[in-house]
C-alpha cells in the first residue's frame, strides 16, 4: 500500500497519512536516545512521506513533545498533522523525579492526572508551549482506562464527563483544534465515549491486530456508523508480532503466555508459507476495516523505521489473507479497502 496516501479522519476535515509516527520512543521509551538521534529519525520519517505525528506530555515528561516540536517547527505548517494528549499535567519535580520504569531519563517533571475542564485547557496550553507550535490539530484524552486508574477510574471519568469534554468541544468549536477523541487501550472505554461525547477519532492501542481483533469489531463497525476514525497503535501487541514467538517475546507489555505463543507460531507459519514476513502482515492487517485511517509506527531506530515501511509496502498475496481468514480473520477482499 501507499503509506503516504491521505485518508479522512472522521468528520473533522483533516486528512492523515496511512502511516503515522508515534513519538513514544522520542521520550526514551525503554531506551535513551539523544536529541541528535531524535532529529535524524524524524528527518527519515519526513523523507518517507509520513505527515501525521503523534506525541503526549507523558512521553518522557515532555521530551517527546519538545523534540517533535523542534523538528516540525522547521516544516511548512500546513503539510503535517500533529496530535498530542490531555489528562496528565506536568509539574516541576522539586522533591525529585518519580521514575516510572518506562521512559528512561525523564525530564524533571512529575505527572498529575487532571481530566477536568480547567485541566484539559491547561494541558492544551502547556503542550503548545512545549511544541513551540501555533496549534495542535488533534487532542486525545490519554489513558482514561480502568487498567490505568483502577479504583479511581469512576472519579476520573466523572471529571472528564463533567467538564473535560466541554473543554474539548469548546476548543474544537473555536478552531483551536480540529478534532478530539481518546487515546486508550480498552474497547469499552471507546464504546462508552460514543454515548456521552462526539469524538472524531480513537487512538486504539493493541486491540485490533493480527493477533487480537474479535472484541474490537463491534466498536469499529459503530465507528463507521458514527463517522469516527481509528488510528491503530501497538499493531505488534508490544512486540510479539514483530519478533515472532521467540523466548522472551512480549505481549501487551508483559511476557507472552504459552497460548499466545502457540497462536503466533501458527500465524508465522502461514505467513512463511506464502513468503511474507509476520511483521508485514501485522502492519497491513488493520486496514482490513474501513474505520482505520492510519497505522501508528512507534519506532525508535532507523532500522525499525525502514523495516516497518518495507512491511507496509510489501506485496501480500490474497491467498495468505484467505488462509488467515480460515483462522478467523476478515476475508481478503476487505484488506486495503
Amino acid at each position: 500500500m501507499d503509506i503516504t496516501q491521505r485518508r479522512p479522519l472522521g468528520g473533522s476535515g483533516l486528512e492523515v497519512t496511512a502511516a503515522s509516527y508515534g513519538g513514544g520512543s522520542l521520550g526514551n521509551f525503554y531506551r535513551r536516545i539523544t536529541n541528535s538521534e531524535a532529529e535524524t529519525l524524524l528527518h527519515a520519517v519526513w523523507d518517507a512521506g509520513i505527515r501525521y505525528f503523534d506525541t503526549a506530555p507523558f512521553y518522557g515528561r515532555g521530551r517527546s513533545e519538545r523534540r517533535i516540536g523542534a523538528f516540525l517547527g522547521d516544516q511548512p505548517r500546513d503539510e503535517f498533522v500533529i496530535s498530542t494528549k490531555v489528562g496528565r499535567l506536568l509539574e516541576p519535580a522539586i522533591d525529585g523525579v518519580e521514575e516510572d520504569g518506562i521512559f528512561f531519563d525523564p525530564a524533571p517533571f512529575n505527572v498529575h492526572y487532571d481530566y477536568s475542564y480547567e485541566g484539559i485547557l491547561r494541558s492544551h496550553e502547556h503542550s503548545l508551549q512545549r511544541l513551540g507550535l501555533d496549534r495542535v490539530d488533534i487532542l486525545y484524552v490519554h489513558d482514561i482506562d480502568r487498567m490505568i486508574h483502577g479504583a479511581d477510574a469512576d472519579d476520573r471519568l466523572a471529571d472528564l464527563r463533567g467538564g473535560g469534554i466541554r473543554a474539548l468541544e469548546e476548543l474544537r468549536r473555536s478552531g483551536a483544534i480540529r478534532a478530539y477523541g481518546l487515546g486508550v487501550n480498552e474497547i469499552q472505554t471507546c464504546l462508552d465515549c460514543l454515548n456521552y461525547a462526539d469524538p472524531d477519532a480513537f487512538l486504539l492501542a493493541g486491540r485490533f491486530t493480527l493477533l487480537e481483533q474479535d472484541a474490537a469489531r463491534s466498536l469499529l463497525d459503530l465507528c463507521v456508523q458514527h463517522n469516527v476514525s481509528i488510528v491503530a497503535g501497538s499493531v505488534f501487541n508490544s512486540g510479539i508480532l514483530a519478533t515472532g514467538a521467540q523466548p522472551g517475546a512480549r505481549y501487551n507489555y508483559g511476557p507472552a503466555l504459552p497460548d499466545v505463543m502457540a497462536t503466533v507460531e501458527k500465524l508465522a507459519s502461514a505467513c512463511g508459507a506464502h513468503g511474507v514476513e509476520l511483521a508485514a502482515a501485522a502492519l497491513q492487517f488493520p486496514f482490513s476495516h474501513p474505520a482505520v485511517a492510519s497505522v501508528l509506527l512507534g519506532v525508535g531506530t532507523l532500522h525499525s523505521l525502514t523495516r516497518n515501511i518495507a512491511g507496509l509496502s510489501a506485496e501480500i498475496p490474497e491467498s495468505l489473507w484467505q488462509e488467515l481468514a480460515d483462522l478467523g480473520l476478515p476475508p481478503p477482499a476487505a484488506i486495503g479497502s
